[in-house]
């Protein structure tokens, strides 16, 4: 590991604030940092994305690994992904979310917004699907009823698990 890289993740680690202890924060972010390395190629940026990812999955309630793997089929890790429905960010989030919450100036292509956003709606529908996750997926996506969407997913967090 480079000393830029090191300290990097030293200073990720002093930041994240979701993690039971210093050393489950230093575990997880070095074990997906390299995982999230074929999508974000900025060391910076990804640290930062994997602490914001981890911060919002925890406060919402949903696996932060289950988040990843969303995003990885939803965005392939592109904040600025617009779909030809119109959802976007980084987990493809559809703008009428903002009014219906009352909040029309948020902006999707923000990160940090897209993922509270989304880690919220995805924890909603694994609520109300009782926690069946493909159906919570399908609802997510908007394919309730085809399960294509689901499985895309769930191969997805086979890997980042």
């Amino acid at each position: 590991m480079d000393d830029e890289l090191r300290q990097l993740l030293k200073n990720h680690i002093e930041h994240a604030d979701s993690f039971a202890d210093r050393f489950d924060a230093e575990a997880w972010l070095m074990l997906m940092d390299g995982r999230l390395a074929r999508y974000v190629k900025s060391p910076d940026e990804r640290l930062a994305l994997l602490r914001t990812i981890h911060r919002e999955a925890t406060a919402a309630g949903v696996k932060p690994e289950l988040v990843l793997a969303v995003i990885e089929t939803e965005s392939h890790f592109d904040r600025f992904a617009i779909s030809p429905v119109g959802a976007m960010g980084i987990m493809q989030i559809m703008p009428f979310w903002k009014n219906e919450i009352g909040r029309p100036e948020d902006n999707l292509i923000d990160a940090a917004t897209n993922l509270r956003y989304g880690c919220i709606i995805l924890k909603h529908y694994i609520d109300i699907a009782d926690g069946r996750l493909a159906e919570a997926l399908a609802r997510y996506n908007g394919s309730y009823g085809s399960y294509r969407y689901s499985a895309k997913v769930m191969d997805a967090w086979e890997r980042w698990r």
